[in-house]
């Protein structure tokens, strides 16, 4: 039987040279921030806020590290695309050795698949297959990596978000490539537009849950309540405000001294103190102070392509 952790204990993390909000994502990421329009747009603002983003990444790799958790650090210097901060977006990976490219949304975001880092995990880990779905994009088709499918690596189950990032005929047929259980439902802001992420706005990890069942139709939310029971799953329910502090954009990982929850600072402070006590029963909460990065519209569990493959050695 195969032995599929929910906890990664090595991640790839990007850490950009010319970091910005990125304008492609503006129109239907609700917690994105424009720069531009928050500041007056000069050079030195764009680097001001490009040498922050860095320095952040940086900072965020030596404290998982600190910890225990193994981080691969790749660097771009390309000016072409904002968002590469978020590769878990672009491609992920699974404990059967199989690696999965996906087919994105906005057009620069197309621009961040590296086959430099495919190679690398190729040669560090044992990969089986690589699947490239990236062509997708072209017929208007888009699944975003883990942004689009909350995983659930040990019951093999995909949570997925519709929405026009992630299409509700593509994630069955990716899901059926990984042996994955596609879990399909809808969530909403308090505007009620469609969340643009499943990870914006759930986190699954070993024993317990982070969502937001009042953004889910209260119709749809038994069915996820079942699965969560099935799978002995402790939820924490979010309330919106919460979300909009990106409390569901968070990542277990598996540290040296044992399991870690990754969140941003934003989301701790965010976070009740009964909240706070349930996680702690199961994990170690782990903030991560990246408030450049989620003027873009993603968090910490964005910043981080868990690595689920077998190391080579």
């Amino acid at each position: 039987m195969l032995h599929r952790p929910q906890a990664p204990s090595a991640v790839v993390m990007i850490r950009p040279h010319h970091f910005c909000s990125n304008p492609q994502t503006m129109p239907d990421n609700a917690y994105q921030t424009d720069h531009a329009a928050s500041s007056a747009s000069s050079n030195t603002a764009e680097q001001a806020i490009a040498a922050l983003a860095y320095q952040e990444v940086s900072v965020v790799a030596e404290q998982l590290t600190a910890h225990g958790v193994k981080v691969h650090l790749f660097e771009d210097e390309s000016k072409s695309t904002p968002d590469s901060v978020f590769p878990n977006n672009w491609f992920s990976t699974h404990a059967d050795g199989q690696i999965v490219i996906y087919p994105m949304y906005a057009k620069n975001r197309r621009l961040e698949y590296r086959a430099d880092i495919i190679e690398f995990l190729q040669r560090e880990y044992q990969v089986q297959a690589v699947h490239n779905y990236a062509y997708l994009a072209e017929q208007g088709l888009f699944v975003e990596g883990t942004g689009s499918l909350v995983i659930d690596h040990p019951h093999q189950l995909a949570y997925a978000v519709l929405s026009k990032r992630t299409d509700a005929t593509l994630v069955p047929e990716i899901c059926q490539q990984l042996q994955l259980t596609p879990v399909l439902f809808q969530a909403f802001d308090e505007q009620g537009l469609a969340v643009y992420h499943t990870n914006v706005m759930m986190c699954v990890a070993s024993q317990f849950v982070l969502i937001s069942l009042e953004m889910v139709p209260a119709a749809q939310r038994p069915l996820l309540l079942k699965h969560f029971a099935q799978s002995g799953q402790q939820v924490i329910d979010l309330t919106p405000a919460q979300i909009r502090h990106f409390c569901g954009n968070a990542l277990e990982l598996m540290g040296s001294e044992g399991p870690l929850l990754a969140l941003s600072q934003t989301a701790y402070q965010a976070l009740t103190p009964e909240q706070m006590a349930q996680i702690s029963q199961f994990t170690t909460l782990l903030p991560l102070a990246v408030p450049t990065i989620e003027s873009a519209g993603g968090s910490v569990r964005c910043m981080l392509a868990g690595i689920h493959l077998q190391a080579r050695n």
